[in-house]
């Protein structure tokens, strides 16, 4: 049936938004003659509430962009009375009537032959002493975010309760007003969905952000200040600030159903149907307000999210136009951005299955896997964590979790979608899913997924939990340079492209957990052991990276370089900036965004050697490996990072030089420095190593291996390292100049010939198409600002690299010393082991 009978019925709706105002529309659509009412109570009757926290930072412009519909238009458009600033107070379900209070205080009764509730819900406000103060606000509707806007331009500190959605965004976007703000979660982690291992990652996001994170201590209570509110939480430590934003939960707008008689569950919330009908069939109920079911666990329980309550609202509409629909249930999709980071749910969580009784290895089992969110070669590839959870043995898909810069929200959609259709991780290995390297990669994350899991229900892996065995040895197959950024304590160290021929050194009775740092690299090592007699082999999962994460929050890796009770200055928020007592002077900026590593590092290198020490340096990039990768230089350098984080679409940092408190001395930059003229302030390290040195042997001559050898070695040689580079064989190549001519003999001719002269003749190690990969290749990084190959290696020699050509190669390849680009040294073995022997780490590419 299409229509409603002949005779036209009467439809009142109570609230707009989401449920309501797509129940409307969807019924004009289907019954041009019904009678369409919809009662508001607010003067707003459909907006995006889901867009009020980035109105407040700026992302939304205008807050006129933020009204989806008004009752004009609704009015125009579908012929639906819309009754603005009207609440409706009462249902009489006997005389099928609600009365209704107008702005005015007026009230009259309004007939009806469907009633539709769709009144939403509201923020939790728990009866804490001094919670009434006006510095206390909640976000929930438009004069929410036109008074917490207005608050933002007197203010320069605030605090958010609560880490939930609402809070998250709040937090992101208060920092973009400029802001500093302090995050405060009486759990043991924001974002609930998630799995605390997933949430660490986002922990670590915020607090690189330049927020300040307290977890798992809760408000007692708020005292009101001349200037400012104090926040006194449980432990008795205070908070101040300015502005308090409340995040921390919702409740059910439903006391007009139970006023009603209508039933209600044990939390307030209405039971439904899969009709969406209420215990009343003439009344409908839809969104924040109603109790709908999981389609994985069939338990009852609320969804309150946008996408389920505009369904409702649909079905709702089709029902009393005649049609059969019904409600489906609910997978718990869900999605947030934290700052450059996207937090993606779908299913159910390992909190939840336990909560159930349910115990991982008998019921469930999880993978956890890093992927990138399209193939490395193309630029704007960012990694992402992806937890999957699936039955055992049949491989049933019942939740997943993703957490990552780029690619999180498709990721998660598609699984989602095999989760409502009963998939099982068999199905996440064999979708087609659609790739071209912007966009993915031939093998999906999603299928990677689904890849790991059939190994590990096949047993071609197994993996470790995240606290380590007492009786395991951690395995890192990581190359060497990675060491120098993280290295884990107690670990046997046994690079993969080595482990063949070491893995006589391990002892095959040991128990070992193999890692690199996402997870790839340690699964071909687990294969390796496993196939060679070992078997006790395991794979740690995330690698390093959740590691790391997980390190962070024991309290066991300490940051090292940035000063204790070092403030965010605002330097990057364009408002006034204290430089600080006893430093008049701002610290100098240096833009780095566009800039490819190493060359922020380079920069900063550069720069910090022209300036006096004590000064400071404020420093803007868009590598996202920035910030960590300058702590790493400040530790090797004997500088201090006064503050880090995110800003914008960016990261930064401010430096100073020398060591903060002050050293009394001139510290060198670009060297090793010899000894620290006192001791080291707090949180920084001392002086390096002497064994301070990085050799690179350069065999190859492709392009991207050539390039990848002088990006390691200007950084390198940014972070003070004395850096050598043996060319040897095919390696030669990337030194000859391009038209160089020079006597030689018949056969020496016809070898050089064959040589490609120089970088622009390189050609790539894989995808090289005849040249024309290469030239794409070249393309996009002059798109990118990534500094060409010849650039790279002028800026090597700026740099004091070392550059050896081998002797022994040349003579076999007929080059001679006038045909190689001026500062390369001729030198044998003896010089460059001579110099491999005071070097902490030697690469060979």
């Amino acid at each position: 049936m299409n229509s409603m009978n002949s005779k036209s019925k009467k439809v009142v709706i109570i609230g707009g938004v989401a449920g309501g105002a797509a129940c409307a529309a969807r019924l004009r659509r289907l019954d041009e003659r019904a009678e369409i009412v919809i009662l508001e109570k607010g003067p707003y009757i459909s907006f995006a509430n889901c867009g009020l926290p980035y109105y407040l930072g700026g992302t939304v412009a205008g807050r006129e962009s933020l009204l989806v519909q008004s009752p004009e238009a609704m009015k125009s458009k579908f012929s639906i009375d819309v009754r603005i600033n009207s609440a409706a107070t009462s249902i009489d379900r006997n005389t099928r009537t609600v009365t209704v209070q107008t702005k005015d205080g007026t009230t009259y009764t309004e007939s009806y032959d469907k009633l539709v509730m769709s009144t939403g819900s509201s923020p939790v406000k728990p009866p804490i002493p001094g919670i009434d103060s006006p510095r206390i606000h909640t976000l929930w509707s438009i004069p929410d975010a036109d008074e917490v806007y207005e608050t933002l331009k007197k203010s320069r500190t605030a605090a958010v309760i609560g880490g939930g959605f609402v809070g998250l965004e709040v937090v992101e976007n208060l920092k973009k007003a400029g802001l500093k703000v302090v995050l405060i979660e009486a759990a043991d982690q924001v974002m609930a969905p998630l799995d605390l291992e997933m949430a660490e990652i986002i922990h670590q996001e915020i607090r690189n952000s330049g927020t300040e994170l307290i977890l798992s201590d809760g408000v007692d209570h708020f005292e009101e200040k001349d200037d400012h509110l104090d926040i006194v939480l449980k432990s008795g430590r205070v908070v101040a600030a300015e502005t308090v934003v409340l995040s921390i939960g919702v409740k059910p707008n439903s006391q007009l159903a139970k006023d009603a008689g209508l039933e209600l569950n044990e939390r307030g919330y209405v039971r439904v149907n899969e009709n969406m009908e209420t215990s009343d069939p003439d009344i409908y109920a839809a969104g924040d307000i109603v109790e709908t079911y999981s389609i994985i666990t069939g338990d009852r329980q609320p969804a309150p999210l946008a996408s389920p309550a505009a369904k409702e609202g649909r079905i709702i509409a089709d029902r009393i136009a005649g049609r059969d629909s019904k409600y489906a249930g609910f997978n718990g999709t869900s999605i947030a951005r934290v700052f450059h980071m996207a937090a993606a749910s779908t299913g159910l969580n390992e909190k939840e299955l336990k909560r159930r009784g349910e115990a991982k290895g008998k019921d469930y089992e999880t993978v956890v896997l890093t992927q990138n969110s399209h193939v490395g070669f193309y630029p704007g590839s960012a990694p992402m964590l992806i937890k999957l959870i699936f039955k055992v043995p049949s491989g049933k898909v019942l939740g997943a979790q993703i957490v990552g810069a780029d690619g999180a929200d498709k990721r998660i959609d598609v699984i989602s979608t095999v989760i409502r259709f009963g998939g099982t991780v068999e199905d996440l290995k064999n979708l087609e899913l659609a790739y071209a390297p912007p966009f993915s990669a031939a093998k999906d994350p999603v299928n990677m997924a689904g890849f790991v899991a059939e190994n590990f229900l096949t047993g071609l892996v197994r993996f470790s939990g995240y606290e380590m065995p007492e009786d395991a040895v951690v395995l890192d197959v990581r190359e060497d340079p990675e060491l120098l950024a993280y290295s884990i304590p107690g670990a046997r160290h046994i690079p993969l492209t080595q482990l063949r021929d070491r893995i006589g050194e391990l002892d095959v009775n040991q128990h070992y957990v193999a890692m690199c740092s996402v997870g790839v690299r340690s699964y071909t090592a687990a294969r390796i052991l496993m196939q060679s007699g070992f078997s006790n082999v395991e794979v740690f999962p995330g690698g390093t990276n959740l590691y790391r994460a997980l390190e962070s929050r024991s309290g066991q890796e300490s940051d090292g370089s940035c000063v204790p009770g070092a403030e965010i200055t605002g330097l990057f928020q364009e408002k006034e900036c204290d430089a600080g007592a006893g430093d008049p002077v701002p610290a100098v900026k240096l833009n780095c965004c566009g800039m490819q590593c190493p060359g922020p590092l380079m920069k900063v290198n550069d720069m910090v050697k022209t300036m006096e020490n004590g000064k400071k340096l404020a420093v803007t990039a868009s590598d996202p490996g920035f910030v960590r990768d300058i702590k790493a230089w400040a530790r090797k350098t004997g500088n201090s990072v006064i503050s880090s984080g995110e800003k914008d679409d960016g990261y930064y940092a401010v430096i100073q030089k020398g060591l903060a408190g002050g050293t009394g001395g001139e510290l060198s930059f670009g060297a090793p420095a010899a000894a620290a003229p006192a001791a080291p302030a707090p949180g920084t390290a001392g002086a390096p190593a002497a064994k301070d040195g990085q050799t690179i042997i350069v065999f190859s001559g492709d392009f991207d291996k050539v390039m990848a050898a002088f990006i390691i070695a200007n950084g390198a040689a940014a972070m003070g390292k004395r850096v050598t580079m043996f060319f040897t064989f095919w390696g030669l190549t990337a030194l000859l100049k391009p038209d160089k001519t020079v006597k030689k003999s018949g056969m020496e001719k016809m070898f050089g010939a064959m040589l490609p002269r120089g970088v622009d003749e390189l050609g790539l190690s894989r995808m090289n198409m005849g040249g024309m990969g290469g030239k794409m290749m070249k393309k996009i990084m002059r798109e990118k600002n990534v500094s060409s190959l010849d650039s790279l290696i002028k800026e090597g020699i700026r740099q004091g690299v070392t550059m050896m050509a081998c002797t022994m190669s040349m003579d076999v390849m007929g080059i001679k010393k006038e045909e190689l680009i001026d500062g390369v040294e001729l030198a044998g073995v003896g010089t460059y082991l001579g110099a491999a022997d005071d070097a902490s780490s030697n690469l060979f590419i």
